[in-house]
Formats: structure tokens, sequence, C-alpha cells
């Protein structure tokens, strides 16, 4: 009996009954029409399926010949368009993975570079070749790869200088940077010393010395670790208002009092170290990307908060109503309650204290307003030290005019709560134990406020002037934690990057990390020398210091409030209200928490939610975009579901996959409400078509989830097809073969290139089937 296949007569012709472009195809706006008459549609038949010379009738055939089925599209000159999104370049038929994980023997003679640092011409396996082989990572090796390739030097020097940023400035720097970085250096001094003795004395209720460690010790260490060259690292408001709270958590526990010095400064390095041991750690752990979980309104709400806090409690030294506040044991209620004392005290009011308060704010933001108008044009005024000199003048006028005895509080005499300079105290030790647990939750606020504020500071200022250095999230925290970890050790406030403090440096001059070593120095110089001179400082011009801060952290609040107001940002602008009205009427701390875990819940609500899409197809063409968004100009094949799955299948996103499968099956759309009725017939869904060229990875739980969706519909009757799906040999690959959705799904013959192709194997499985039925039953 011959083999050769028998050309079918009329009767078993295997063509569709209603042959179209490829399957017949409707709109939305004519789906209610084929609904009452599914086969009124006139088909429409693209001129690449149409036989020359011939009009095609109900007998033509779609496909070929019945007994051999090409359903792949041939070869032929000029870029193919036949995915579901644009052409894009084939790739290599030899991966990069493939070839980046060779054995140890291997790799010491493929990659001569970093092992010829290690071990010499020596082809002999020694100790150290071992050990650097278990010490390259993936990325290595495929760095080592690509600069033998394009031939580069390959060395471990290289991956050193990307790890240490201060081989990279430290070669290219010369005199001529050295004048700017001074200057840059003596400017941010003359601002912002004086403002760590403020912010230590007034918000983080710890020695004023505290405050000036944290300019020593923290932008020391930096210089050396940090990948941002003109940062400037120091106390923020945030982090000591944050300590200042932990302290007085502290004092109510009964674990100290108010005028315990030695036990502010030892809570004071506890938090700075845990929060340095916490972003040291997550920057070893590759957690950089955490700077992208706080959302900006989270930010700017909470920012906004600490503003209007910082500004209710400098109101009590300013208007001299801190002894007042003592007694009323006011010092740890909430900004609503200070206000109201305010209120009930306002004629106690000191006014030799308030008028040397508001004079100096005022001089301060006069200064401030004329530099900002005229920098643009003159930009030495930026080298004007407004702050210092304030703070210079007012402790001359109150020695010289004796306004401590007219009841003008100041700032005395300045030492450490040890009674020596720099004296080295490991804070992480086991004695301390219970005060760790009891910041733990407070340093984690501060870490990752601080962090963020260093990243937003780091990605403003940017890398300029050595090329040779990349900003890296990674390594900033490592160089941030370790930082705090060295300053702690000494009892310093937690300090992070400041964008302000950092734009003032590079304004002036600053380039490189050596302005950071020499402000180390000026501060230095100053707890050595200059300390006894400040003596008469007085406190409420301390306190106009920490307001002007204050106002600089609420004066962008109207600005970003507009702005979500303009575009009608409803839960953005409630989760604002929402962090600043529990910060004023409860605590700090309460704000936060409900400010991060609202965060948070939005962050896992947006993860688990699968973004699956119903696809259409252009008319005329054979590509395919999101139905839903197109609904009008779209056409939906008959009797095929075409699905776009277009990110990983995690645990984390196939909770609702089934369900949202299921509402694509019943109203062709994810947007719909679940309480309507059906409104596609059951028929139209007979095929269904995975597009999962975004599933570039699977997980287990994933993978369970897919095997229970195929198995479901095969169970049906539905038929399955995958489209543009990943290879055979790559992970998910492997996953899908061995987890059995392959044969559940049809054999590999149902795993297509592109969705047309899929939507021609529907057809053809269909006209088979006809086919069979109609020899079945002797037609």
């Amino acid at each position: 009996m011959s083999s050769r296949p028998h050309p079918p007569r009329p009767s078993q012709n295997h063509a569709p009954v209603h042959p179209s472009g490829l399957r017949q195809t409707y709109t939305a706006s004519s789906s209610s029409s084929d609904e009452r008459n599914p086969r009124a549609a006139s088909p429409e038949i693209p001129p690449t399926h149409r036989h020359a010379g011939k009009r095609p009738t109900e007998a033509t055939a779609l496909l070929p010949t019945a007994g051999v089925l090409d359903l792949r599209e041939h070869a032929h000159e000029g870029p193919c368009n036949h995915g579901t999104f644009s052409p894009r370049p084939t790739s290599p038929t030899s991966s990069l993975h493939d070839s980046i994980s060779p054995s140890e023997s291997e790799a010491e003679a493929s990659y001569p570079g970093i092992y010829g640092v290690l071990s010499g011409s020596s082809r002999r396996r020694s100790w150290k070749t071992q050990w650097a082989a278990k010490l390259r990572s993936k990325k290595m090796s495929t760095s080592s790869q690509l600069a033998e390739r394009h031939g580069v030097k390959d060395s471990l020097l290289m991956y050193l200088s990307y790890y240490l940023p201060v081989m990279v400035w430290a070669r290219e720097y010369s005199w001529s940077y050295f004048k700017g970085d001074f200057i840059g250096a003596l400017t941010v001094a003359g601002m912002y010393v004086p403002m760590a003795l403020s912010l230590a004395e007034n918000l983080a209720h710890v020695p004023p010395l505290n405050g000036l460690y944290s300019f020593v010790f923290n932008p020391l260490v930096y210089a050396f670790l940090g990948s941002s060259p003109a940062m400037v690292v120091g106390p923020e408001a945030a982090g000591s208002l944050l300590v200042g709270t932990v302290i007085k958590a502290s004092v109510d526990r009964g674990h100290g009092a108010d005028e315990d010095a030695a036990m502010q400064a030892r809570l004071c390095g506890i938090v700075a170290g845990v929060s340095g041991v916490m972003v040291l750690i997550a920057g070893i752990a590759r957690l950089g990307f955490l700077d992208s979980v706080l959302s900006r309104p989270f930010l700017r709400g909470f920012i906004s908060a600490i503003g209007v806090v910082v500004a209710v409690d400098q109101l009590v030294p300013e208007l001299g109503l801190s002894q007042a506040a003592d007694r009323a044991h006011i010092g740890h209620a909430s900004s609503v309650d200070k206000l109201a004392f305010i209120f009930r005290n306002l004629h106690k009011v000191h006014t030799l204290t308030f008028t040397v308060a508001a004079t100096s704010f005022v001089v301060i933001m006069v200064c401030r307003e004329i530099k900002r108008r005229l920098q643009p044009r003159y930009p030495g005024v930026a080298y004007f030290p407004d702050r210092f000199l304030v703070v210079v003048l007012s402790a001359f006028l109150a020695y010289r005019y004796e306004w401590d005895k007219a009841g003008v509080a100041v700032l005395g005499k300045v030492e450490s709560a040890s009674g020596h300079l720099f004296t080295f105290r490991w804070p992480l030790q086991p004695s301390n134990l219970s005060y760790m647990r009891d910041a733990m939750s407070t340093s984690f606020l501060i870490a990752l406020l601080g962090f963020f504020e260093s990243s937003v500071a780091a990605k403003s200022l940017g890398g300029e002037g050595f090329a040779g250095i990349q900003l890296s999230p990674n390594r900033e925290l490592v160089a941030l934690g370790a930082a705090n970890l060295v300053g702690s050790c000494f009892g310093s406030l937690p300090a992070f990057g400041g964008y302000g403090r950092s734009k003032v440096n590079k304004s002036t001059g600053g380039r490189t990390p050596v302005s950071s070593i020499i402000l180390s120095g000026l501060t230095l110089l100053c707890i050595l020398f200059l300390l006894p001179y400040l003596y008469y400082l007085p406190k409420p011009v301390m306190s106009s210091l920490i307001s002007v801060v204050a106002w600089s952290l609420i004066e962008e609040l109207p600005h970003d409030v507009s702005f979500f107001l303009k575009i009608r940002a409803w839960q953005e602008l409630g989760l604002m209200t929402i962090i600043v009205l529990a910060t004023i009427f409860f605590s700090l701390s309460f704000g936060m928490a409900i400010g991060v875990g609202l965060s948070v819940l939005q962050v896992i609500r947006h993860a688990t939610r699968p973004r699956i899409q119903i696809l259409g197809r252009i008319p005329g063409t054979n590509r395919f975009e999101n139905a839903e968004a197109n609904l009008d100009r779209l056409e939906f094949i008959e009797g095929c579901l075409i699905v776009k799955i277009p990110e990983p299948l995690t645990f984390a996103n196939t909770g609702e996959l089934k369900s949202r499968l299921r509402r694509l099956e019943l109203y062709g759309s994810n947007l719909a409400h679940p309480a309507l009725p059906r409104l596609r017939r059951e028929d139209w869904n007979r095929n269904v078509i995975f597009d999962i060229h975004g599933v570039t990875s699977l997980d287990g739980s994933g993978t369970q989830v897919l095997v229970e969706i195929v198995r479901d519909y095969r169970q049906r009757g539905v038929r399955i097809f995958f489209s543009r799906g990943p290879g055979r040999d790559s992970k998910v690959g492997r996953l899908l073969r061995r987890s059995g959705i392959v044969e559940l799904a049809g054999g590999e013959a149902h795993f297509v290139d592109d969705v047309h192709e899929a939507l021609k194997m529907t057809e053809a499985e269909e006209g088979g089937e006809l086919g069979m039925s109609d020899r079945g039953s002797g037609l």
C-alpha cells in the first residue's frame, strides 16, 4: 500500500466551515450582533492568503493540503513582524550564560588577568588561585570574559578600585582641586557646625559635643568609601529628633534622668551603632533597591510633619518657657499639647529671649533669601557665612551685655559626658542589649530615612569630576553604615548625606572627597580650641537655627500638594494627610509607623496583582495589542482567548491569577465588576493562547498554579497554546517540562513562536477534528 497521502475528496475537506483572515474576527461594536447570529459576520481575507487569480469560496482550503501541515512561516527577505510586538534582532545561538560557568581549571586558563596577578605565570594551581576562584562572582567571571574579548586588562586592582573609590580619586587628585575643596569645607563648617551643636542640644537631648563628633568621624570615613565625591555626611534634623524620642522614652521608663548626660551620650551611640549596623548589613546583602520602597508622598508627608514638630518644639525655648514646660512635664507631649501649653502661658513669655530668637531667625531668613536671589548672577554670595556670623555676634553681645544675668539661657561649658574628649566605647556590647532592643525600631527608621535622603542627594549631585567613580546604592549603604558604626564608638549622632549642605559644598568649589576630610579637620580644631569661646552662645539663637531647618522642611509641602491636586492624586494626598495628622496629634513614632505600614501595603498590593492582559488584533495586520486599552479599534478572534502574561510568575503574583483569568473568560476585561452576568459565550474560549514572552522567571509556587490552570482547561476540553515561550534549555523551559505543563498542553507542538502561528494551529486542529467527525458519520 502506497504511503503517499491521497488528495482529499470534496466531502472530506478539512478546511474550516467559515474561513477568515486566519479565524473569523469581530470587534467589540459587533459582538452583540454576532452573539445573535454568530455566522453573519463577513470574513476578511488578507491579501497574503488569497490565491492568485482565484476568488476564494466556501470550499477554498485555508491550508495547502490536509495531509501535510506546514504551520510555520517560510523564510523571506526583510524584517519579520509576525510577533506580538515590534521585531527584535535575533539572539545569538551561543548564549553568554552558557559560557560563563567554566570549571576552575578552565577559568584559570581562560581568564589570565586576575589569575596572573594572584599566581604569576605558573600554571600549577596554588592555594591563591583556588581562593581567588572561590571569591569570583558570576559578574566578575562575565566581566573577565568580556575584558578578554575586547582586549582590556582584567586585574584584581580593577575590582578593588570599584569597591574602594579612594583608589580612583586619590590617583586623579591634583592641587588644582584643593582651593575649591578648602573653600567648600570652610563654608560648610561655618554654616553647619553651629547647627550640629543645636541639633544635639535641642532635638537629640544629648551633650552638644556629640553633635560635633558627627562632623569629625562620619565625613572622614565616608570620604574613603563613598561613591558620591561632593556629598557631605552629617547629622540631620529627622535623625536627631528620632534620637531624642529614644532618650525621652528611656527617661519615661526610669532608665535615667533628663540631666544624666552620660546616659544620653551612651544611648546616642547605641542608636547610631544599631543604625550603622543595619545599613552596613543591607549594603553587604545588596539591598540598595530599598530606596524605592518609600513613596514620594510618604517622604514629603513625614518630612513636613517633622518640620511641624521641630518648629513647635523650638517655640518653647524661643519664648523663654523652658522652665515652665519642665514643671508642667510637657517636654514629652505631642505637638498639639505643646501648642495648647504655649497659648495658656503666653503671659509668661520672656521678652528678651523672644527678641533674640526672633531677630536671629529673621536675619538668617533674610540672608537666605538674598543669597537665593543673587547667587545666579553673583555666585560669590554663597561664601558669605551668615549663620556663623550670627552665632559669633550673638555670643559676643551676650558676653558684653550679660544676657545670661537678664534671664537668657546660654550654652555654657561644652564638655564630654565622660570628662575626656573622644572616649572610645563599643556600643554593641552585651551590657547594652536591653537598650538596643528598645531602640531597634527607631534605629531602623533612622537608617531607612537616612539612606533615602543620602540616595536622593547622591543622585542629584552625581559623580562629576571623576569618571572612574560610579554611583552605586549598595556601596553607599556600606559607606554610610561604616561611617555611622565608627562614629557611634564615640557617641556621635547618626549622620547621613544631606542635599542642602552637599549643594553648598559643591557650589562653593568642593568637588572631591578631600572637602569632607578638610571639614573633619576643621571640626576637630573647633572642638580643641574654639569651644570655650561659645560659652555665652544664647540658646534662643540655637533654637532659631533649628527653626530655619524646620522652615526648609515645610516649605516644599505646598508645591507638592498643589501638584497632586492638579493631577487629582487623591490616594497620595490622603497618605500625606494621614501621616501629618498622626504625627502632630499623637507622636513621631506613631506617624512613622502609620506611614511605613501604608507604604509597604501599597508595595505589596502592587507586587501581588497579576498584570495579565487580553489581546486583540490590529485590523489588517498580524500584530496584537492590549484590548482593554484599545477596545474599539481591535479585532477579537472567534473562538480564541489570547492572554498575555507580561511578568515573571512567582508566589507573590499568582494568588489571584486564576480569578483574573476567569474574569477575562467571562467578561473579556479585568476592569469588569464580578457582579455582572456572563458577557462572553463559552465557545468563545475554546482555544486559549498564552503569550508568555514576559515570563522570564518562574518559581515553584508559580509553576504549581500554572499546572493547575492548564489541567483545568484541558479537563474542560479547552485547547492550550503557548507563544513566544522560553528556550528548551532555559530554566523556565526546564520547569515547564519537568512539571508536566508541556505534556498537559499537548506537547512541544503547542509551543509556537508567535500568536499568529498559534492561531493557525487552532484552525488546523479544529479542521482536523471536523474532518474526523465527518468521516465518522459517513458523510
